[in-house]
């Protein structure tokens, strides 16, 4: 699943009180770390010496910054947790690729703090035909590329008719059943479609909605990344792999007089110990996937303010069931039990103990997950929230009912940085309960999104940080047509539902389908969905304006530094 994240997590210890409380499943957690750096958990309230800072569990999503007590120029320097992939919107898979776009590349939509879609280079909501078959988008007139071209409904055209197209596309199938796209004229986009598809409006409000320059797409096509070029405040400067991204202040951006730095300079620091450390130092002045452990220690740190949100995303394992030949190619089992038998798959679910994982793993700060749909989700119900119970004894049942001798040795991929294998050894100890032996298999982030997509891997372990409509969050993922489908599941019933539930228009219709989609993810189990993780952002108090929404895309754009 390319597009996903590696999780933010924490050094680990477990107290004796603890380990009893969580049960069976804290102490093969605390077996499975023994010989890592360890300090306690330290509880994740506030402290009242400091009265600084908001309880943990509070969101807390940072407040624009007011232009009278920011100065004008500086770089802002952002630590961050893995290197973005393409800087290419088309072919972006990443949240730390969504960072920098954020910056350079702006949208025909964004969402507010509230998750509300709200207009961006669009002037107002699309307007959809009665039948459902036709939007209209009214788009702003006077803005400029940042290589001086002129934004038009043609521009939009282009983008999106790319996003539909270009080999390997992530978008593709986000933007649904569209037949056409037409321009009346410079400041009007239709949008025509052969089916009504209620996602639409959301998916245009991500990186499909980024509207690209029509000159550097006809110059560098596939290369796009290489030297991308949109709307936004800044625009991209310089990349050096595995080590910083910079943009700068766009002087041609329509709202130029709301930037206040100067640059932007993305650093890549995967260790979070290391991130929070810089951020201290102020070496950097934002810091992204807060380990939990840190986060005590930084809330009350007067220097730093930590933001923090639900995500609506979730952090999982995939399984390659279909994807030998690499995903966009015809689909070929992996041949192994795991991929053939889904009462293996249902295993190795009910081997995870998710309670634990949350309690002992993430000090309470993360939630228990079972579904890509969040809680908080207009959409969700008590059929997208059902959690199987972990239970190893039901797990070594399903393996000899499935034939399958124990213990059944699986490898899993996983990022290489200090926290997810830190999450990876706490599995390995965990589900040996249930019959596995689980072999890390820790590769370089960016390699790992190269070796998913080839189908190189049985078992993989990545996150993704979830969006407002349902959709986004599992029919690119497990629909049999899903440009991210790394999986390679296919299910004509799955296909039947969330089809279903893309072209409906009654909320309460698409919710109760959203229900019976996750009950029939529970029986295939092609995504092993864990727990869903806070957004946790480190932000310097000599800077002032950055802002995290539930999105988990840090705002950096219009801050500055404080007189």
């Amino acid at each position: 699943m390319t597009r996903r994240l590696p999780l933010s997590l924490t050094r680990f210890t477990v107290s004796n009180r603890r380990r009893k409380a969580a049960g069976v499943g804290a102490a093969v957690i605390a077996l499975a770390l023994v010989g890592t750096a360890c300090s306690p958990v330290e509880p994740a309230g506030n402290d009242a010496s400091s009265g600084t800072q908001s309880p943990a569990g509070q969101d807390v999503f940072g407040e624009p910054a007011d232009a009278s007590q920011v100065k004008q120029g500086g770089t802002l320097t952002v630590a961050l947790s893995a290197d973005p992939d393409k800087l290419d919107p088309t072919l972006s898979r990443s949240l730390y690729s969504r960072y920098v776009f954020h910056t350079m590349c702006e949208k025909l939509y964004d969402l507010g703090s509230d998750a509300k879609i709200v207009p961006q280079l669009a002037t107002a909501l699309p307007t959809i035909s009665s039948d459902g078959l036709s939007l209209t988008i009214p788009l702003k007139q006077g803005v400029k590329f940042a290589d001086g071209g002129t934004f038009d409904s043609n521009a939009v055209k282009i983008s999106l008719n790319r996003d539909l197209t270009l080999a390997g596309s992530a978008r593709k199938s986000e933007l649904g059943p569209i037949t056409s796209i037409e321009t009346p004229d410079p400041k009007t986009v239709v949008i025509k479609l052969s089916k009504p598809f209620a996602p639409l409006t959301a998916a245009l409000a991500d990186r499909a909605g980024m509207v690209l320059s029509p000159a550097a797409v006809a110059k560098l096509g596939a290369n796009f990344s290489n030297a991308p070029v949109c709307v936004g405040p800044f625009k991209f400067a310089s990349r050096v792999a595995q080590n910083s991204i910079k943009v700068v202040k766009d002087p041609m951006y329509y709202d130029a007089a709301k930037v206040h730095l100067d640059a932007i300079e993305y650093r890549i620091i995967t260790d979070s110990s290391i991130r929070s450390a810089n951020l201290k130092s102020g070496d950097a002045q934002v810091a992204d996937s807060l380990s939990t452990q840190d986060t005590p220690a930084l809330q009350k740190d007067d220097s730093v303010t930590v933001l923090q949100s639900q995500s609506l995303g979730y952090q999982g394992l995939t399984i390659n069931i279909g994807n030998s030949n690499g995903i966009g190619n015809p689909l070929k089992s992996l041949g192994t039990p795991l991929a053939k038998d889904p009462r293996v798959r249902q295993a190795l679910a009910l081997s995870i103990d998710r309670d634990a994982l949350v309690k002992s793993l993430f000090g309470g700060l993360n939630t228990v997950a079972c579904s890509p749909i969040s809680p908080k989700s207009e959409f969700t119900s008590d059929a997208a929230q059902v959690c199987p119970a972990h239970d190893p004894a039901k797990a070594k049942k399903l393996l000899a009912d499935a034939g399958v001798s124990t213990p059944y040795k699986v490898e899993m991929v996983t990022s290489n940085n200090p926290d997810s294998l830190r999450l990876a050894q706490a599995l390995q100890g965990m589900v040996k309960e249930g019959g596995f032996d689980l072999v890390i298999k820790p590769v370089e982030y960016a390699a790992l999104l190269d070796q998913q997509d080839r189908g190189d891997f049985e078992l993989l372990q990545l996150g993704w940080s979830g969006r407002v409509d349902p959709d986004a969050n599992i029919f690119n993922f497990v629909g049999t047509t899903g440009s991210q489908n790394v999986s390679g599941y296919s299910s004509p019933d799955l296909d039947k539902l969330l089809t279903d539930a893309r072209q409906s228009t009654d909320q309460a219709q698409r919710v109760k389908l959203y229900g019976d989609v996750v009950t029939k993810l529970q029986q295939d189990d092609p995504i092993i969905y864990m727990y869903r993780q806070r957004n946790l952002t480190g932000v310097s108090k000599k800077l002032l304006g950055i802002q995290v929404y539930p999105d988990g895309v840090i705002r950096t754009a219009f801050a500055g530094f404080a007189k």
